[in-house]
């Protein structure tokens, strides 16, 4: 059976409007909840940044039973795996039993460059996280532990606030190399976007939930719904390296001047206002092999999507 979800987009929401969408979320219906963890948006438009674990506390306290992932947090640079530790065990001890996925991946400069570390290639920020993962699962053991690696150093450190189970760690992958590498040391697999090296990262070993977020954007018509989309979220357009390496909003504002409202309305995200385009594209991430599809709402009007699929979405997959 597939989960279906629903986004707290951090790059455009205020941490009590969030706190707000994961009540109607819940209300809807909604399987689970996806959180991002940012320290910029992509780009000023968007408008926001709110520190991801204090949105968490808010959202634990006004839902009931939801489930809830923060998809991803790279706990590699700006947040040392240590601390990384803490906080996705508190957030998980404040879940109370509920499942709670600590998405890992490894990030983008955007995010990660702010206390002016150089920004390493991806290789070896692969190997940062696969150091920063074992980390953090010897601080859940809720031993005190010492650990001097290649990349990291913990000296006599100790978790006590932990929860009742650990939480999953699924790991973001685009590339082959990533996914083999995410078989060997996550819980799962997250994707934006169904990308097709899932399979890679199944005939590596690869275990656990499968998440895979869709992008949408529903409104009045689609005409408005690509003038909002190409406004709110142009970096869905850009390729390549770019969403890892550029390093400001300023820098992403001047890289999305190429990308058109045509692009945006032959691209990924979901502009018809058809509800069984949605429910195509769920089944279509079903197919290729996830059990976990969330949707992000691009806008102000959260209330939109969350509306059509209480009424016409969901039902299909029940």
């Amino acid at each position: 059976m597939t989960d279906l979800g629903y986004t707290l987009s951090s790059e455009e929401h205020s941490p009590n409007d969030m706190v707000e969408h994961a009540r109607m979320a819940e209300e809807a219906g909604f399987d689970f909840l996806s959180i991002s963890d940012h320290y910029h948006p992509w780009i000023s438009a968007q408008g926001e940044a709110p520190f991801v674990w204090s949105t968490l506390g808010g959202v634990a306290a006004a839902t009931d039973e939801i489930d809830v992932g923060v998809g991803v947090s790279a706990p590699i640079m700006r947040i040392h795996p240590a601390v990384y530790a803490q906080a996705a065990a508190t957030a998980a001890a404040m879940f109370d039993g509920r499942e709670f996925y600590a998405g890992v991946g490894t990030g983008e400069a955007l995010n990660e460059h702010v206390l002016g570390d150089k920004w390493p290639e991806h290789s070896v920020r692969l190997e940062m996280l696969e150091e920063a993962v074992e980390i953090i699962r010897k601080l859940w053991t809720g031993e005190t532990i010492s650990h001097y690696g290649e990349h990291y150093t913990v000296e006599n450190a100790r978790l006590y606030t932990l929860p009742d189970e650990e939480p999953t760690i699924p790991v973001s992958a685009y590339g082959e190399r990533t996914a083999r590498a995410a078989a060997g040391f996550g819980d799962g697999f997250w994707s934006v976007g169904p990308q097709e090296v899932v399979e890679t990262w199944e005939e590596a070993g690869g275990e656990g939930p499968r998440l895979c977020q869709l992008h949408a954007c529903v409104a009045d018509s689609e005409e408005e719904a690509v003038e909002t989309a190409c406004e709110i979220w142009p970096n869905s357009g850009l390729t390549g390296e770019m969403n890892t390496v550029l390093p400001t909003p300023a820098h992403f504002e001047q890289a999305v001047e190429m990308v058109s409202k045509e692009d945006i309305a032959e691209g990924s995200i979901m502009t018809s206002q058809d509800p069984q385009v949605h429910i195509d594209s769920i089944q279509e991430a079903i197919d290729a092999g996830y059990d976990h599809v969330y949707t992000h709402q691009i806008g102000d009007d959260q209330a939109a999507l969350i509306d059509m699929y209480e009424e016409e979405i969901l039902p299909s997959f029940t």
